[in-house]
Order: C-alpha cells, then structure tokens, then sequence
C-alpha cells in the first residue's frame, strides 16, 4: 500500500475510539448504522480508519447516540478535521483538548516500542515518587485529584509492559544524561535506577555513555517508534508511527521516509550503547552512588 493511497494516523484513532465507545455502549453496528441511516459497510469503514472523509456533524451524532462526554467529543472532531493529514502536529489544545491523550491511546495498541530519551526517564519506566515529582513541576495548578488520575493512567500504561501474559516487548535507549539529572532527592533517583535495573526480560534498557558523543552529527531529541504487529496474514495490522514528543505539542510521522529515517538513526544509536548487563551493572553503580 503507497503512503499516498494507505489509512492515516488521525483517521485510525478517530475510528478506533469510535468502535470503544459504540462496544461501551453496547450497541451493535447494525444498531449504530440503523440510527445514522448509513450502510453497515460505511460504519464498519469509518471504525476501521479507512474511511476517506468523515464530516464532524457525523462525528457529533455519533457520539451523541453512544452518550460521549464533550470534551472526548471535540477531540473527536478534532481528529476528523485532520483526517487526511500524514505527518501530523498536533498542538496542544488546538482542534484537540490538551488533555485529551491521544498518544497514549496510540501506545495501547502497538506491539513494540523504541524509545530514545536523552533527557528524562520515560513515563514507561518511571516510579510512583520519580513520576510524583515531575508531575507537580508539570502541572502546577492541577489539583490532587487530577494528579491522582494522572498517576493511574500511567501505571495501566506501565501494566502492558509488566503482565505476566503476552506483555509488550519494549525497547529503551537512556543518555547518561537521564540518570544524572537529579529528579525529588537521590533516595528517589537510587529507587527509580534500581527499578530501572530490575524490568522484566520483554524490556531491554541501553545506557548511552557520555563518551558516545553525538553519533549522528546532532542531537535528534527524544522519539518513540510504535509498530503495531501483524495480522494471521503477516499483514501490518497499522503502519509504523514515529512519536516526537516537544514541551509545545506533539508530532506523528508515518511517512514511508520518515519511518526508515528514525529506524536508522536508532541502529545508529544502538551502535553507541552498552549492552544490556553492562547498562544494568551502571545503573545499580549509580544507585549506590545516590545512596551514599
């Protein structure tokens, strides 16, 4: 399939939290299909992102029959309006809630991760205090409640990858740089390193050394590719998304080009790392070291 003629990111997602609302509320696509007097077929398409155009008016009437909230139901619009779009910059609260996630409905749905962070521990691998502490910097005005959400939705996102059945196989990459940066206090970084020592064997955590320099002849900031797996007919069930994360918003690739372009700046990278056991003995020295 050419990147001209496949599906797009905003089209998948807008189906994708189509079809989980319509199974939340237990109707049926004939049901659904009945009440927006459309064909089954163009239901079933729309849930399926293979829907070429799908008007926001719908997107609302849909989300009215399956009793969406409203804030989830601008988002949705939101991504109808950007359907078409192939690399996507999505700007915080711009068409979209900015605390509508859409990245972490994304990372539901892949099968394997590769995460490169030069700056910070991921959100994948922090600890409740790590995460505590970043939070609170983050998001000043949120009262505790809402941080108390925050904290949840990360460890059913950390579940994925720490199940005992069919976990996700997670790939980590962390400057030196990460582990240095003083998160709360050095009994807070001693857990979060040792807890970074310790990950199950379905996630592997490289420590890039100050010594690797910059490989690439630049620094190419912190990205996430998201593969997603293959169908019974070794088909790719989603194309490869690309995740750049940036303190203004978020930007989605998936581009043929820019996929490769990232797959091999991460075997570039990977080049430059030490190898697993090597990464591990550096982290539980580094705990020591915050300890003493």
């Amino acid at each position: 399939m050419s990147d001209e003629d496949s599906t797009t990111l905003p089209r998948r997602q807008l189906g994708k939290y189509l079809r989980e609302a319509r199974q939340a509320a237990n109707m049926s696509l004939d049901e659904v299909s009945t009440l927006m007097q459309w064909s089954l077929s163009k239901l079933q398409r729309v849930e399926k992102g293979q829907s070429p155009q799908v008007r926001t008016v719908d997107v609302e009437a849909l989300c009215r029959f399956l009793d969406v909230d409203d804030e989830t139901t601008t988002a949705l619009q939101g991504l109808a309006l950007q359907a078409s779009v192939k690399s996507w910059w999505h700007s915080y609260d711009d068409l979209i809630p900015g605390n509508f996630n859409v990245y972490v409905g994304l990372e539901s749905s892949a099968q394997h991760l590769v995460h490169y962070r030069p700056d910070i521990i991921p959100g994948l691998l922090q600890t409740p205090d790590y995460a505590r502490v970043l939070d609170r910097a983050y998001f000043p005005n949120d009262p505790p409640e809402d941080l108390y959400r925050r904290a949840q939705l990360r460890a059913k996102r950390q579940a994925r990858i720490n199940r005992k059945t069919r976990p996700v196989q997670a790939e980590f990459v962390l400057n030196e740089a990460s582990l240095r940066y003083v998160v709360g206090s050095p009994a807070v970084m001693a857990a979060q390193l040792h807890h970074l020592a310790n990950t199950p064997t379905n996630v592997s955590v490289r420590i890039q050394p100050f010594s690797a320099g910059f490989p690439l002849g630049i620094a190419p900031g912190p990205f996430v590719i998201l593969d997603f797996g293959v169908d019974a007919k070794d088909r790719e069930i989603a194309p490869t998304v690309v995740y750049i994360e940036s303190y203004a918003g978020d930007m989605y690739l998936e581009r043929t080009k820019d996929v490769d372009r990232y797959r091999q700046a991460d075997n570039v990278i990977q080049q430059t790392t030490l190898d697993v056991a090597s990464s591990k003995s550096l982290l539980r020295q580094m705990a020591r070291e915050y300890q003493a």
